[in-house]
């Protein structure tokens, strides 16, 4: 019996690692994670809840103090190992004293996390968090594009804050997107997302896209740019023949950063 417990509670442990490190995550994938069925993640989740360490939302199970926090706070722990591998590779990119732009994204986020690693960097940004992450640190210059703020990203948008990005120019250009297709190419989610990203490519010398493989083979609203308007991309996984194919085209260089195999 001791045994048994002991088992439960080894368990009921790893349930709650998943959960901390995804902020939500579903039943049928913890099942998959803990090689269990999903009756008895469903057992140990009514354990979890009475004791007040979870939430059950929709078929999924997360932390309390986590279900109240903004979309994009979420969103930087989903596949959070593969954007942080990206984001180191790419840091080889940057020596100290460059001049870089970066739009709002999950990963460039923690791209800009990675960035404190560097000093003297002049910065343009319409991300808030990035700016906040890189403006107090290492002799950093932080110029912040102004306009209207989303409340889900804490970004700035617009006309005002695309006319602030074409007064510079960079040395290197990190842009996010939210889908890669082999024939549309880079795309995002919003018009005004994919200005301004267009704007901050055709304002650097070198031009990056940083983007992890979910985004792969997808279509979203707006086209960003041509596949020839960049010179890099850093991502996590090889693509597919056709849109690898599609990248060597276009002349865009392929870095992939593996993340770290879990021990």
């Amino acid at each position: 019996m001791a045994a048994k417990n002991h088992k439960i509670s080894a368990r009921l442990g790893q349930v709650m690692g998943l959960i901390a490190q995804r902020g939500s995550i579903t039943v049928t994938e913890l099942a998959r994670q803990l090689a269990v069925s999903e009756e008895t993640v469903r057992r140990d989740a009514r354990l979890l809840e009475e004791r007040g360490d979870v939430l059950k939302l929709h078929g999924a199970l997360a932390l309390p103090h986590h279900v109240g926090e903004a979309p994009f706070e979420r969103r930087l722990r989903e596949n959070a190992e593969a954007k942080r591998a990206i984001a180191r590779a790419a840091l080889d990119l940057v020596s100290d004293g460059d001049s870089l732009i970066i739009d709002t994204g999950t990963t460039t986020s923690i791209f800009a996390q990675e960035l404190r690693n560097r000093r003297g960097l002049t910065i343009v940004t319409n991300s808030s968090d990035i700016a906040r992450t890189l403006a107090t640190v290492n002799g950093n210059r932080v110029y912040m594009a102004g306009g209207e703020l989303k409340a889900d990203n804490g970004a700035s948008f617009g006309t005002t804050a695309v006319e602030f990005i074409s007064r510079f120019r960079v040395r290197h250009a990190f842009i996010s997107i939210a889908a890669l297709h082999p024939v549309d190419g880079p795309m995002d989610m919003a018009f005004e997302e994919a200005e301004l990203a267009r704007m901050a490519l055709a304002r650097a010398d070198n031009r990056v896209i940083l983007t992890d493989s979910t985004k792969f083979g997808k279509s979203a609203l707006v086209k960003v740019c041509e596949f020839s308007d960049v010179n890099r991309l850093y991502t996590d996984a090889m693509p597919s023949a056709e849109l690898a194919g599609a990248l060597e085209t276009g002349g865009v260089d392929l870095y992939v950063a593996r993340p770290p195999v879990p021990a």
